[in-house]
């Protein structure tokens, strides 16, 4: 059944090798499990029923994907769209994480309405590479300093914004060793480097008595406090819109540029550059990041882990059933999730933050009009805490840069149209 099902002799693979290789990156991403509940849970969130929500909204996501698409690609709570969440559009726009939640609902149904309609594939190709890979860097930047903030090692300062924190407390000290210990076992290729290095952190801790020790294993605390609390009415407000926007942006780019990496790596593109069921995969993450607002979690998107499955010989969606499966399994920790503190979580974020910042080397840095906007795209993140504001700057400086240069014919209609739209909302602030 499954050979027919997911055609496993035509990818040159078997069941124990689909099995492996979902197992390989569950471990390598099951650590969003840990860091999603203290992220949304700033953001007031009950950290039981967010932890919840992410396991099933995982499981869900990347079943779909699996089952429909066929393809070896794990879906969760994307690393800097729950950032964004909580510090940028709750804490920072001060509005409520059910309202949040209703933009994350509305970007999804436009995720899938240009899916279906391949307006979506028309918008990724409008939009400059430099810019692209900006905005990939920067969110890796806005990672990077919650990082930073959560570990200990920056804090706030009245007469600097930001100052150096205190190097000698506990919690820092075990942040930065968590973050040593996490990119050594990753340059050794260990299986689960994140999630090993954030429970020896958290083991640590408990046994300094820096933080306490809540269990390990018990049945799933209930979804109900974030089930269907999504405030779409809110989120239909006019100054909502540009965080829709950037919701759905940030999710086009990380979704779209992930299924080509992981794609490629599985030999799954076509010689002519066509990636086959890609409708299907497109449906598969929009369904994703719609069933997750309604749980209560942020965007589901695919995640660049799944390449360590396709590593260990992961070709088809057997993978992520297998995936799927195990997020399900995990329900049953919830203890041990409320266990783990902040600044065993800081270290994986800074890890992501590493990773996502490599967008800037793809940057064409021979031409200015196109390295000078997508650096202040990068830079306007962190310091302004917002990817909204970064995305912004960056389209009204690309178009405006390219028509006072004299090449207009290099910015493309939809970047002019959009430049001027954030203009306008700049404008009316």
């Amino acid at each position: 059944m499954l050979e027919t099902y997911f055609q496993l002799k035509d990818h040159g693979t078997t069941v124990r090798i689909e099995v492996v290789a979902g197992l390989t990156t569950f471990l390598t991403m099951a650590y969003i499990v840990f860091v999603n509940p203290l992220i949304l849970g700033d953001a007031g969130m009950d950290k039981g029923a967010v932890f919840v929500a992410t396991c099933v909204a995982s499981a869900i996501g990347t079943l779909v994907m699996g089952l429909y698409a066929n393809y070896p690609l794990a879906l969760a709570p994307g690393m800097g769209l729950n950032a964004y969440f909580t510090y940028g559009v709750v804490k920072g726009m001060h509005y409520s994480w059910e309202v949040a939640l209703g933009a994350v609902f509305i970007s999804g149904v436009l995720f899938m309405v240009l899916s279906v309609t391949r307006v979506r594939e028309w918008i990724v190709d409008a939009i400059p590479q430099s810019q692209k890979m900006a905005i990939s860097a920067g969110v890796g930047l806005f990672l990077g300093i919650i990082a930073l903030k959560n570990a200990g090692i920056v804090v706030a300062s009245p007469e600097t914004f930001v100052t150096l924190g205190n190097l000698k407390a506990p919690p820092t000290l075990l942040a930065i060793g968590g973050f040593l210990l996490m990119v050594a076992l990753d340059a050794r290729k260990v299986p689960g480097a994140i999630i090993i290095a954030i429970l020896v952190t958290t083991i640590a801790g408990i046994l300094f008595g820096v933080s306490p020790f809540l269990g390990v294993a018990s049945l799933p605390p209930p979804v109900t406090p974030t089930f269907l609390k999504l405030d779409i009415g809110g989120a239909l407000d006019a100054g909502v819109l540009v965080i829709v926007f950037a919701f759905f942006f940030v999710d086009l780019f990380d979704n779209t540029g992930t299924l080509v990496g992981v794609a490629h790596r599985a030999g799954l593109i076509r010689k002519d550059g066509h990636i086959p069921r890609l409708l299907r995969v497109f449906v598969a993450d929009s369904t994703a990041t719609l069933v997750g607002s309604l749980l209560g979690t942020s965007t589901v998107t695919s995640y660049i882990e799944s390449a360590a499955g396709v590593r260990a010989g992961g070709r088809t969606g057997l993978v992520g059933v297998v995936v799927a499966i195990l997020f399900l399994l995990t329900l049953f920790f919830a203890p041990l999730a409320e266990t783990v503190p902040a600044y065993a979580t800081a270290p994986a974020l800074l890890y992501v933050a590493c990773l996502m910042a490599r967008g800037l080397a793809e940057v064409n840095w021979d031409d200015l009009t196109e390295y000078a906007p997508a650096v202040v795209t990068a830079i306007a993140m962190p310091l302004t805490f917002s990817i909204a504001n970064g995305i912004a700057f960056g389209f009204i400086l690309y178009a405006a840069i390219k028509l006072l240069a004299g090449r207009t014919s290099e910015a493309s209609p939809a970047v002019i149209v959009l430049g001027l739209l954030f203009l306008i909302r700049f404008v009316e602030l």
